[in-house]
C-alpha cells in the first residue's frame, strides 16, 4: 500500500476505526462521520504530513488530503476495514442541528454521483462545442452516439439516486433504483401524449391531466428523467416502510416479502403523491430562485461569486448544489452555479501571485501544485494549503470572485448542464442555440477573476512568513507533550482486541495493548506510584508522575487463583521507578491450571489524553517503548 502508514495515522486520529461510523470521499477530501468528534486529534491530524487541513462541517470530520485522496480512501477502507463508501449502519452518538442534519444528507445523497455527473456533462458540452464549432453536425452518428453517452446519466438520474439515497438512508439499494425506474418508465411517459380522462385542479397553477387511474385513484403523470426531489422523497419515506416490514414479516420469507410489500406501498405512493406534490414544489423553488435573481444578476453574482469559497469551507455549498439541478430539470438552464464560475481562477490567481513573490522553499513547493488544481476546478489544496492560513491571501481571492460573479450576472451567463471543473467547465454554458453573449461572459467573468485575484495579491504587500511558520510549528509542537510507558513484560505483542474479555477488547475499560508474557515477571513501566495492589496479586493500578493511570492485568480470571502462584516485589501505595520489579509469578503453573497469561496493558484515564499510541513491534522486551500518552 502507497499510503500505509498515512492511513494507519488518519485512522488512530479519528478516534481509531471503532469511532467511525462511515466515511466516503469526494475529489479532495475523506469524510468521515464520528460517533464521537471529541476522541478524534484534529491538531495533531492538521499537522501531519500528507494532510493539507481539517474540517468539521455539516455533521461530517473531513480531513483534506488533496489530489490523490482515492488513493488515501482505499487504504484507509483496507486498514480500517471499512465498507466502500459507507459504513456500518451505526447511528453516531453526536447530535446534530436540523441544518447540519439536512447538509449532511443532501451530501450523501449527491456527492457520489458529482464525477460521474461532470464526466457526461462534459461529454455532452464538448459535443455541443464540436457542433458550435462546425466539426460535426447534430444529425451525424457521432453526435448521437456522443450525445447518449451525455445524457445517459442525467436523464436516469432517479435511478442513481434512488441508490444513493436509499445507501444513506439505509434502506435496500435495490429497492431505492426500482422506484427510480419507476419514476421513469418509459411506458407510463407515453401516456402523457394520450388525451385525458379528466382535468384536475382546473384553473389554479397545478392543473393537471389525469390519463390513467391506480384502484380508481387519479394517477398525474409527469416527465420525472433528471428529477431529484421526487426520487430523495420516496426513498426516504421507503427506507421507513422497509424498516417496519422488517420488524413484522418472518425471517424466512423476508428476502422477497420485505421488497415485495415496499414497493407495492411506496411505487403507487410515489406517482400518486409524492411525485406531483415534489415537482410543484421544485417549480416553485427554481421560480423563486429566477424570481431573486432576476432581481438584479450583478447583486446575485457579487454575493454568490464572492462568497461561495466561503460556503465551500463549511459545506454549505450542498445546499445550493440541488437547486441547480433542479433548475436545470424544470428551466434547462440554471443560473447559481454560473455566476461562481470564476471562484476557483481568482483562487488560482493569488496562488499564482504568491508563487511569483515568495522566496520560500516549503511555500513554493505547496503552491506549484495548487495552482495547476486550480485552473482544473480543484481549489481545495489552494484554500487550506496557502490562501486560507494566511488571511489575506483568501479575502482578495473572495473579492476578485465577488467582481467576477458580478460581471457573470450582467451577461446574463447560463448553464445548461452540470459539467467539468475549471476549464473544463465552459462547454456546459454553450446555449442550445450555439455561443452566445452569456458563454463569452463566462470567460470574460473569468478571467476578470483571475486577473484580479493576481493583481490584488501581487500588490498586497506580500511578506515571505518563514520565520512565524517556523515560531508556529515550534509552537504547536510545545501543546502536545509525550509521556513514554515502558513495557513491563518481555513477550508477543497483540492488539488490545484480541485479548478475550469483552471489557478489555472493546476498549471500554481503556486504550492499551496486550503482552503474551515469555518471563514471569512485571516490572514499573513508569515512574510513580503504585496505587492499587490486588490481594490475589493478578493485578496492579500505577498512577504516573505526569498522572496516567496505568492498569496491568495479568492473565484472564486469574482472580480465580486467590494468589496462588503469584509473588508481590512491592506493596500498594510505594513510589516506584520505571524498572523496579514489582510482580514475580509462575508461568508454567498458571497455564497448567488452564488459564490465559495474556495481558492487558491499559490507560484506564485514556479520555483525559489527546491519543494513546501502541508499538508497532511484534515482540518487546523489558522496557522497551510501549505506549506513548499525547498530552
Amino acid at each position: 500500500m502507497k499510503y500505509e502508514k498515512l492511513a494507519t495515522d488518519i485512522i488512530k486520529n479519528v478516534g481509531g476505526k471503532e469511532n467511525v461510523n462511515s466515511l466516503t470521499h469526494c475529489i479532495t477530501r475523506l469524510r468521515f462521520k464520528l460517533k464521537d468528534e471529541s476522541k478524534a486529534n484534529t491538531e495533531v491530524l492538521k499537522k501531519m504530513d500528507g494532510v493539507v487541513t481539517v474540517v468539521k462541517s455539516g455533521g461530517q470530520y473531513q480531513v483534506v488530503i488533496g489530489n490523490h485522496v482515492p488513493d488515501v480512501y482505499a487504504d484507509v477502507v483496507a486498514i480500517g476495514g471499512f465498507q466502500t463508501e459507507g459504513g456500518d449502519g451505526q447511528e453516531s452518538n453526536e447530535k446534530k442541528s436540523l441544518f447540519n442534519s439536512f447538509i449532511d444528507v443532501i451530501s450523501g445523497v449527491f456527492a457520489p454521483t458529482l464525477g460521474v455527473l461532470a464526466a457526461t456533462g462534459m461529454i455532452k458540452g464538448f459535443n455541443a462545442l464540436f457542433v458550435a464549432l462546425n466539426i460535426i453536425t447534430n444529425t451525424s452518428g457521432t453526435y448521437q452516439v456522443l450525445n447518449a453517452i451525455g445524457d445517459s446519466l442525467f436523464y436516469f438520474f432517479p435511478i442513481f439516486l434512488g441508490f444513493t439515497a436509499a445507501k444513506k438512508f439505509n434502506a435496500n439499494q435495490f429497492i431505492g433504483m426500482a422506484l427510480g425506474a419507476v419514476l421513469v418508465y418509459p411506458a407510463l411517459n407515453k401516456l402523457t401524449a394520450a388525451p385525458p380522462l379528466y382535468t384536475l385542479f382546473g384553473g389554479t397553477v397545478i392543473e393537471s391531466s389525469v390519463q390513467l387511474t391506480f384502484l380508481g385513484i387519479p394517477v398525474i403523470l409527469m416527465d420525472y428523467s433528471s428529477s431529484v426531489i421526487p426520487i430523495v422523497l420516496s426513498v426516504y419515506i421507503a427506507a421507513k416502510v422497509e424498516k417496519f416490514f422488517k420488524k413484522v414479516i418472518p425471517d424466512v420469507v423476508k428476502t422477497f416479502l420485505v421488497p415485495f410489500c415496499t414497493l407495492l406501498i411506496v411505487a403507487p405512493l410515489a406517482l400518486i403523491v409524492i411525485g406531483p406534490v415534489a415537482t410543484w414544489a421544485g417549480k416553485l423553488l427554481g421560480t423563486a430562485t429566477l424570481a431573486i435573481y432576476n432581481l438584479s444578476p450583478v447583486i446575485a453574482g457579487i454575493f454568490l461569486g464572492g462568497f461561495w469559497q466561503v460556503f465551500v469551507i463549511f459545506g454549505l455549498h450542498w445546499g445550493l448544489i440541488p437547486i441547480a439541478i433542479n433548475n436545470l430539470t424544470l428551466l434547462h438552464y440554471d443560473t447559481i452555479l454560473a455566476v461562481v464560475l470564476g471562484a476557483s481562477f481568482a483562487q488560482t490567481g493569488v496562488v499564482l501571485a504568491i508563487l511569483c513573490k515568495t522566496k520560500n522553499t516549503k511555500l513554493k513547493s505547496l503552491a506549484i501544485p495548487a495552482f495547476i488544481s486550480g485552473i482544473f476546478g480543484v481549489t481545495e489544496p489552494a484554500i487550506y494549503g496557502i490562501t486560507l492560513p494566511r488571511k489575506r491571501p483568501f479575502t482578495l481571492s473572495c473579492i476578485a470572485a465577488g467582481i467576477g460573479g458580478g460581471m457573470i450576472g450582467l451577461m446574463g451567463t447560463k448553464g445548461y448542464m452540470i459539467g467539468g471543473l475549471g476549464i473544463f467547465a465552459f462547454p456546459s454554458y454553450i446555449s442550445p442555440e450555439g455561443m452566445d453573449k452569456g458563454f463569452y461572459g463566462a470567460i470574460i467573468g473569468v478571467i476578470v477573476s483571475f486577473v484580479l485575484g493576481f493583481l490584488f495579491m501581487f500588490f498586497s504587500g506580500f511578506k515571505d512568513e518563514e520565520e512565524g511558520e517556523k515560531k508556529n510549528e515550534k509552537s504547536v509542537e510545545k501543546l502536545i507533550k509525550q509521556e513514554v510507558i515502558v513495557s513491563p513484560l518481555k513477550g508477543e505483542v497483540k492488539e488490545l482486541s484480541q485479548v478475550k474479555d469483552e471489557a478489555f477488547s472493546s476498549g471500554a475499560l481503556g486504550k492499551g495493548i496486550a503482552i503474551e508474557p515469555a518471563e514471569g515477571k512485571i516490572i514499573a513501566p513508569v515512574d510513580g506510584v503504585l496505587t492499587t495492589f490486588f490481594p490475589t496479586g493478578h493485578a496492579l493500578g500505577i498512577t504516573s508522575n505526569s498522572g496516567a493511570e496505568i492498569l496491568i492485568h495479568i492473565g484472564m480470571d486469574t482472580v480465580q487463583l486467590n494468589g496462588k502462584y503469584f509473588s508481590p516485589k512491592a506493596k500498594q501505595g510505594d513510589v516506584i521507578k520505571a524498572g523496579d520489579v514489582l510482580l514475580e509469578f509462575d508461568i508454567k503453573a498458571i497455564k497448567g491450571e488452564g488459564y490465559s497469561l495474556t495481558t492487558p496493558i491499559i490507560v484506564t484515564n485514556s479520555d483525559n489524553y489527546l491519543d494513546i499510541v501502541e508499538t508497532d513491534k511484534k515482540a518487546v522486551d523489558y522496557k522497551d517503548d510501549l505506549l506513548v500518552v499525547m498530552i
